[in-house]
């Protein structure tokens, strides 16, 4: 050594061992990792781990009985699919170093692999924010241009934003309208939640970390804040309005103690939160549902819809009223061509549904007075 003492060096396997003796000597679980991957490419194909060392990984684990997660192929897997180009840019000063939009894909990959692992007590600990692996949920593609992040429910993104049962969010086919070469699309919405849930499962706060000055967030929810508070199988409504009133609950899901705003209260938490950063709010009404009244569209004005416009007009924000927008377009279509642009009996779109939305998006940006995304729609 430098200072002149001797040291014994011994094998990557012999070091891996002594940490898992003292961690059980501790009473704490040992989990191995493979490693993660670095930006080297070679045929198409991304590096798999440094040498054998993520074997060696997986060797030592079964050796000693204790849990192991294969992070290598599951990054790499992705890696793969973004392609060499989009995985570059995550790599801002050398190969093996990631951006933190880098960073944050593959934490959400790793507990991706720490959930496919048999018999993890971990996993029960792992909170919702871990499934962004198993969803696919985008990153930006260039992190040196300014992201306009989407967030909502299914309508915006359903499920993992492939067109799974026919059903498709606006989400996916509005990154066609925009120049990609002047801003990242992201859509981070996720199926199923509410603007309660967004923010409660961390879902916002995954955005709030990738966000930047000079960014972009645009928000539809409403579709499901009108469920119960405190049930035992979604717990993600809302209180109705947009006042401050609350409400103290025992979340049954989370087993946790939660105080519930309004629809509005949440609205505005997103905005002044995006705000914060130094990125632009964007708020939407929600989409229209297929269901018609005396040969019109049911519109939500006096609810969800309503309560939004009166958020971004008290917040002083740009506002797509989509509900009035989409409903417009539909009564002009006639009910039975508006029929098949859905994949579902009245909510979810197909993707010719999910393609008019889309256009009704960037349509109602363009009659803004005043369009923040104007130099970036194609």
């Amino acid at each position: 050594m430098p200072d002149g003492r001797q040291e014994t060096v011994y094998t990557f396997g012999w070091y891996m061992r002594k940490f898992i003796r003292e961690t059980k000597a501790a009473g704490a679980t040992p989990i191995v990792l493979s490693l993660t991957v670095r930006n080297i490419w070679k045929d198409g194909k991304v590096e798999r781990g440094s040498g054998q060392f993520s074997q060696w990984s997986a060797d030592v684990a079964k050796a000693e009985g204790v849990g192991f997660a294969d992070v290598t192929d599951v990054i790499a897997d992705r890696y793969e699919r973004m392609g060499e180009a989009k995985v570059k840019a995550l790599f801002p000063e050398d190969h093996t170093h990631t951006s933190p939009a880098g960073a944050d894909l593959n934490a959400s990959l790793t507990v991706f692999a720490l959930r496919a692992m048999p018999n993890a007590r971990l996993t029960n600990y792992l909170s919702a924010k871990g499934q962004e692996g198993s969803l696919g949920l985008p990153v930006p593609d260039n992190p040196n241009l300014p992201t306009l992040f989407l967030i909502g429910d299914s309508t915006v993104r359903n499920g993992r934003g492939d067109g799974g049962n026919g059903q498709w969010g606006w989400g996916e086919p509005i990154v066609n309208l925009f120049d990609i070469s002047k801003i990242n699309v992201v859509n981070r919405a996720i199926g199923g939640l509410s603007s309660r849930t967004f923010l409660t499962q961390n879902w916002w706060d995954r955005v709030l970390a990738m966000l930047k000055p000079g960014d972009f967030v645009m928000m539809q929810f409403g579709h499901n804040d009108s469920g119960s508070l405190d049930d035992t199988a979604r717990a993600r409504g809302t209180l109705p309005g947009v006042g401050e009133e609350r409400k103290e609950i025992d979340n049954p899901l989370t087993k946790k103690h939660e105080t519930v705003g309004t629809y509005g209260w949440y609205l505005r938490k997103f905005i002044a939160d995006a705000r914060a950063k130094g990125a632009t709010p964007i708020v939407c009404t929600l989409i229209p549902r297929k269901i018609w009244k005396a040969g019109k569209i049911v519109r939500n004005g006096d609810s969800y819809a309503g309560w939004a416009r009166q958020v971004a007009a008290v917040e002083n924000v740009p506002l797509v009223d989509l509900n009035e927008i989409i409903a417009r377009r539909y009564e002009e279509l006639g009910s039975e061509k508006v029929e098949p642009l859905f994949g579902d009996e009245h909510t979810h779109t197909s993707l010719a549904g999910a393609e008019l939305n889309a256009k009704c998006v960037v349509d109602g940006l363009t009659a803004l007075k005043e369009n923040p995304l104007a130099t970036y729609i194609k």
